[in-house]
């Protein structure tokens, strides 16, 4: 047996150290600079060398035969050779570009592929279709969607989303009170894209909390907040946050508790607001009693929070998910017209924050400085729908829609190119994405495993993992860069893909413009260089950076602390006039008359409250009388690592588990442990019921992420994304509305079905099912 050999890399939760004997990755240690790693580095051994990895080029039969659709998830597979892969890849890309333009392909990459940036699955994804003559694109995304596009409206950014908000030094020394408003969960801060060097946000939260700040959670779920936090818990409806805020707002107002100076002095568009909330105009003040109608919290606590609030230093927090449910864009401008009225925008430890406790390097202290990056090339044809909106442009191509004051026309796609990511875990309404999928003529997917959207594609690239390849990685809000070493050489025929888009961008003729000059070392070297020279040149004086070779061998270069706090719009604060926002006004705006000039109605120009389609409200509740919640997993990130154990051990009879009130489940016969049905009219999933007292009446949870199973009449496996619902937050984001779902649940009393989420497809090697695949080409090794 050889010796065992360390490999220093990164992943999205965690740094750490691969250990290597005889070929195989046998363990993996924290990095020893991380004061709380996450344990999902400890599912890799089990990951790499999976069953399930895609070992060699595969194609669809009935695409092979005759180009059919509808076999897409159901097929058997023929493997066939890189170069016989490569050339179907290629004539297609160029048949499709000839008939249909550029627009004819989706560029579809979307989600956490890589840590590292040179193999950034997008950023590949992007530049190769890009210098290959332009692609479709996705505007946004799925996590923050909603509130990318409406606070440039409001505040003049969308930076606080990524991090970029009052730090924890500041919170911890001068917070007083902590309105959390979707919680602030630790699974979720195990994470953050571009990898963590450091997980800090509990030692965050003790400090905040032993130096005397209190919490308040505002959620239909105690497990949004951890247990010795002792945070006061406020349990309210789904979607209803907005309604609560307002109404704190009214308190406020009504009892002369507002800043009116700051108001006046660094906000427009207050007076319109002030006769929203008087209802002057509707005839309904928008009152605490009004809002426990609406939201289910009391009265008397709304008004007591309100009060509070305004007698200390407060922060509001919202979680990201707030903004992911039908109208999704309200609670967040309301939250930021909340503490506007508070008058706190710019004091420390006050204002407003957004995705605190939602990723780990939410409000972290750090330079304000590049990270590690690897450039785009300019799309020759740009053209990019709304990321939530695949399943409408490939049912209704040419149909017309609205985004953020523009009318678009969803272009006519006949291929669709995915490298990084599983749609078939993020998108909603999956029954209906399954229907859309079968619209392209063709669909490219690289992937390292066999996961739904690999069974769903027609030619399938076996890529390699992150330990299979060099790269550099590292999160602008995270204090560590990264070396990335190979631990471990390819597995299968499996390549990575900047030589997969290298090869193609040979055969189209463009190879020198989608590489340039540089091999995947050189472009190592050349993304550390850009980042030290962006440092040498950037706001702030930071040491200058070790050489490269000197960071490859060492394995990673910490960045200094910081050593003044940040406070999200201090500057602003202390002078308005010469630090405007980058609004039309210079100022925040609580009324906006950019968006009163696209007359949205289901997005009007101030905060307000909007019923979503679906909430316990809705006439709709009286048929699906509870609101499903589906949350990040604490035992992989999204779908990611669901095969491996950590996941698979928390599964109930290998389904993932569903929590529900314990009076929900006797008044269904639902006991701990069974299995149920979870359904609505989009479709039913299976699931392991968990009883808890810690979730609202009326509500249920359900982690996302369980690899989509679906059977002839119930989803197998657990993915909570067969119920919810496919329609955009409004037309001003069009983000998406998952978080917006009424569903029952009952016992299930059939019999168990066999759950075939973790079976590859048949894969043959070597057959020809129409007599011509193998022409000019000699059999495989072992046909």
């Amino acid at each position: 047996m050889s010796p065992v050999t360390r490999h220093p890399t990164l992943s999205h939760w965690g740094a750490y150290t691969a250990l290597v004997q005889d070929g195989r990755l046998v363990a993996c240690e924290p990095f020893p600079h991380d004061p709380a790693p996450s344990s999902l580095i400890h599912a890799m051994p089990a990951m790499v060398h999976s069953p399930l990895r895609v070992r060699r080029p595969a194609v669809r039969e009935g695409w092979l035969r005759n180009r059919d659709t509808s076999g897409r998830g159901s097929d058997r597979y023929v493997e066939i050779s890189w170069e016989r892969a490569l050339r179907l890849v290629h004539e297609e890309l160029q048949r499709v570009r000839a008939q249909y333009g550029p627009h004819g392909v989706f560029g579809g990459s979307y989600g956490w592929a890589s840590a590292g940036r040179v193999h950034s699955a997008i950023t590949q994804t992007h530049r190769f279709l890009h210098a290959g003559g332009g692609c479709v694109e996705q505007a946004g995304n799925y996590s923050w969607g909603a509130a990318q596009f409406l606070l440039p409206h409001v505040i003049g950014t969308y930076k606080p989303l990524t991090g970029r908000v009052t730090d924890w030094n500041s919170v911890s020394r001068h917070t007083e009170l902590l309105v959390a408003f979707g919680g602030m969960p630790l699974r979720n801060a195990q994470m953050v894209a571009g990898g963590a060097g450091a997980h800090t946000t509990e030692h965050w939260l003790r400090r905040t909390a032993e130096r005397g700040a209190r919490f308040v959670i505002v959620s239909p779920t105690r497990g949004d907040v951890p247990p010795w936090l002792d945070a006061d818990w406020i349990p309210i409806r789904p979607n209803t946050d907005a309604a609560m805020m307002i109404a704190m707002a009214h308190t406020l107002l009504a009892e002369s508790r507002h800043d009116e100076t700051f108001l006046h002095t660094h906000c427009t568009g207050y007076a319109a607001y002030a006769a929203y909330l008087r209802g002057d105009h509707d005839g309904q003040p928008k009152d605490a009693d009004w809002a426990q109608a609406i939201c289910g919290v009391p009265a008397a606590t709304i008004r007591a929070l309100a009060r509070t609030a305004a007698g200390c230093r407060t922060l509001i927090n919202c979680t990201w998910s707030l903004q992911r449910a039908h109208r999704g864009e309200q609670p967040y401008w309301a939250s930021i017209a909340l503490a506007a009225m508070l008058g706190q925008i710019g004091l420390p430890g006050g204002g407003f924050s957004f995705g605190t406790g939602s990723i780990n390097s939410a409000s972290n202290p750090r330079p304000d400085v590049a990270g590690p990056d690897m450039p785009e090339l300019r799309n020759p044809a740009p053209r990019a729908i709304p990321v939530a909106r695949i399943a409408d442009m490939l049912l209704a191509p040419g149909a017309e829609y609205q985004f953020n004051g523009r009318t678009g026309i969803y272009p006519d796609v006949r291929l669709v190119y995915w490298a990084g990511g599983n749609p078939f875990h993020h998108h909603q309404d999956l029954n209906r994405l399954a229907r859309a999928w079968r619209k392209p003529e063709t669909i490219v997917v690289h992937e390292s495993w066999w996961t739904p959207t690999a069974k769903r594609a027609d030619i399938v690239l076996p890529a390699t993992t992150t330990l299979e390849r060099r790269d550099i990685g590292g999160s602008t809000r995270d204090r560590y860069v990264f070396a990335m070493h190979q631990a471990l050489p390819p597995q299968g025929e499996s390549r990575n893909d900047f030589d997969i888009y290298r090869e193609l961008a040979a055969m189209g003729g463009f190879e020198a413009t989608f590489t340039e000059g540089r091999d995947e070392m050189a472009w190592i070297r050349h993304v550390y260089a850009s980042m030290a020279e962006r440092w040498r040149k950037g706001p702030i004086a930071m040491p200058e950076p070790p050489s490269f070779d000197q960071f490859w061998q060492q394995g990673y270069l910490e960045l200094p602390r910081t050593e003044r706090d940040f406070i999200l719009f201090e500057d602003f604060r202390q002078d308005p006039a010469a630090h405007p926002l980058q609004t039309p006004s210079g100022r925040i705006e609580l009324y906006s008359e950019k968006v009163a000039g696209f007359g949205y109605e289901d997005c009007p120009p101030h905060p307000c409250w909007l019923p979503p389609a679906e909430w316990l409200g809705a006439p709709a509740a009286r048929q699906w009388p509870l609101h499903l919640i589906t949350s990040q997993p604490a035992d992989r990130l999204h779908s990611q690592l669901d095969p491996a154990p950590q996941s698979r051990r928390h599964k109930i009879r290998d389904r993932e588990p569903v929590r529900i009130n314990p009076d929900d489940a006797a008044g269904r016969g639902i006991k701990d442990g069974m299995l149920v049905r979870v359904f609505n009219a989009r479709g039913a999933c299976l699931a392991g019921a968990v009883l808890d007292i810690g979730v609202s009446p009326g509500v249920l949870v359900m982690s996302t992420g369980a690899w989509f199973d679906p059977g002839e009449a119930v989803e197998r496996h657990g993915n909570p994304n067969v119920l919810t619902l496919d329609i955009g937050t409004s037309q001003l984001s069009q983000g998406t509305s998952a978080l917006s779902a009424l569903v029952d649940v009952e016992p299930w009393t059939g019999p168990v079905p066999d759950m075939r989420a973790y079976e590859s497809p048949v894969v043959s090697r070597g057959e020809d099912p129409r007599g011509e695949i193998w022409a000019g080409e000699a059999p495989m090794d072992g046909a």
